[in-house]
């Protein structure tokens, strides 16, 4: 049996082709599947549960996938709603469903898939040993399930199927993992599994796996053997190297890929150009393993953080500015814990230097000498109120620290006032483990929900 899944773009938010949509609408898809969420903007959104897309143009494009989805008549499921998957973000994008609906007057038939987990539980889970980490994983005690704002399990394609078989014409799911929304209805329907999760992967980012990657729509079409790849925007092509590639994307491994209750193998997948635009894949194939797991996602409050930035443009400061920034640091340190009163563990002061290292530090490789550095000073403390009042400790070293005692005293630039700018609470992950279940919907909650 041949299905054909369309795939608007890698997320919700980040637009797609109407033409190309509608060309796909035209081939008679037999789902529409799109992801929502991504861990890329770091922490802060599972921590807050909230997205980081614009509600507007999401609204925007979720009305016109739910006009394309009552066109088609199948199914639309959205994965990893609002951004993190967190049980707020789901009620977020069930709130936008509803709106729309009204507007559009269509009633629907809505599952929704819950993946939020309660950190008391996870805490006692991992105590009885259900819970392992991955590797690299922080280490973790039992404390520090609770305190994390929000933990979510991925959820895999068996319950997206859970979620299909209740016949919904919408899908709205919490955290899944990006290939199983895609990977859950050829499964089903009796396609191969290791075309399904492997054309899966290749299409969680809609058209990134094409030469024109911005346009967002790409069919796949999977079947007993294998499966196709076909862009659907005007100047989109797919070759043996735009596909093959994408198993690399986020991905360690260009020939495993692990899902809940088993892994992906492409060793000896063969990538096979039907002409300038498709391409045939076969030879994927789907590992079973011995015990199902999903992965754990969580996140916790990190302290409160205060910012500044100056700019340094004299060539002599430029070219010192790591001597510079270290005796801020170590100046400003001792000042705040000689007049606060506080022990050094409950702050932090950083100063990234922005156009000369500020993504590697000391793994930099790059020599060219920057004309100019834009300093930004990172205040971290266990309350805003201390996390501001440091700031402004900082403050006049940002201003007019000079490099030695004997030079004239300098002054930078600063773009904004007030210097001090409050980030709030931050947040940080604290887990990449695996929680093994007996049942693969026993910590997953599945409600039908009838509208209009």
């Amino acid at each position: 049996m041949t299905t054909r899944v369309l795939i608007p773009s890698g997320a919700l938010g980040l637009n797609y082709d109407q033409v190309a949509l509608d060309r796909g609408i035209a081939m008679k898809p037999d789902i529409i599947a799109i992801d929502g969420g991504s861990t890329d903007s770091g922490p802060a959104y599972l921590g807050r549960g909230v997205s980081k897309y614009s509600r507007a143009s999401t609204k925007i494009e979720w009305r016109g996938l739910m006009e394309a989805r009552a066109m088609a008549g199948v199914p639309l499921v959205i994965g990893t709603s609002g951004t993190c998957g967190a049980d707020d973000a789901v009620d977020w994008m069930l709130d936008i469903t509803r709106e729309i609906a009204a507007d559009l007057q269509q009633s629907l038939k809505i599952a929704v898939l819950r993946c939020s987990q309660d950190s008391a539980v996870m805490s006692a889970a991992f105590c009885d040993g259900h819970i392992t980490p991955l590797p690299a994983a922080p280490k973790v005690a039992a404390r520090d399930f609770t305190s994390c704002t929000n933990i979510v399990a991925l959820a895999g394609a068996e319950q997206i199927a859970a979620a299909l078989e209740t016949g919904a014409d919408i899908i709205i799911a919490g955290r899944t993992t990006d290939t199983a929304i895609i990977a859950a209805l050829p499964i089903m329907r009796g396609d191969d599994a290791g075309a399904a999760w492997h054309g899966a992967k290749i299409g969680e980012c809609g058209a990134l796996c094409a030469s024109n990657p911005q346009s967002g729509v790409v069919m796949i079409e999977f079947d007993n053997d294998g499966f196709t790849v076909i862009p659907l925007a005007d100047g989109a092509h797919a070759t043996p190297h735009t596909v093959s590639a994408h198993m690399l994307y986020e991905n360690s491994d260009p020939f495993i890929l692990y899902e809940p209750g088993g892994h992906l193998d492409v060793t000896d997948a063969i990538y096979a150009a039907i002409d300038d635009t498709r391409v045939r894949v076969t030879g994927s194939k789907w590992v079973p393993s011995d015990r199902y797991t999903v992965k754990l996602e969580g996140a916790r409050p990190a302290g409160f953080q205060c910012v500044l930035m100056c700019l340094l443009r004299d060539a002599h400061y430029v070219k010192n500015a790591h001597i510079w920034a270290d005796d801020i640091i170590r100046k400003c340190r001792s000042k705040v814990i000689k007049r606060l009163g506080l022990a050094p563990e409950e702050f932090e002061i950083e100063l990234r230097l922005m156009g000369q290292n500020a993504s590697f530090g000391t793994l930099e490789t790059h020599a060219a000498q920057p004309h100019e550095i834009g300093v930004l000073a990172i205040v971290t403390a266990n309350s805003n109120a201390l996390a501001m009042e440091i700031g402004q400790f900082l403050n006049p070293y940002l201003l007019h620290h000079p490099l030695t005692q004997a030079e004239e005293q300098p002054t930078f630039a600063f773009p904004f006032s007030p210097a001090e700018i409050s980030r709030g609470q931050t947040y940080e992950f604290c887990l990449n483990h695996v929680l093994t279940l007996d049942d693969p919907m026993s910590t997953f909650r599945l409600e039908q929900i009838e509208i209009g």
